[in-house]
């Protein structure tokens, strides 16, 4: 998995019900974009992830 700064991040629900979260990543830590990745969440709180088979990063784009 490689990203960089400003990519966003989807974590899928694993059980039926459990909403997706969203996040823009502000800081990679693994050497050439490797995990784990500093991310801010909609919500407005921030975490260090480990990405798993349930997250999904959605590169940054020129307009973005």
């Amino acid at each position: 998995m490689h990203a960089t700064v400003g990519d966003r991040v989807r974590i899928k629900g694993r059980i039926v019900g459990m909403k997706e979260h969203v996040g823009e990543i502000v800081e990679v830590r693994g050497s050439q974009g490797e995990p784990p990745y500093r991310v801010r969440f909609d919500d407005g709180h921030e975490a260090l992830i480990f990405p798993g088979p349930d997250c999904l990063i959605e590169q940054r784009g020129p307009q973005d």
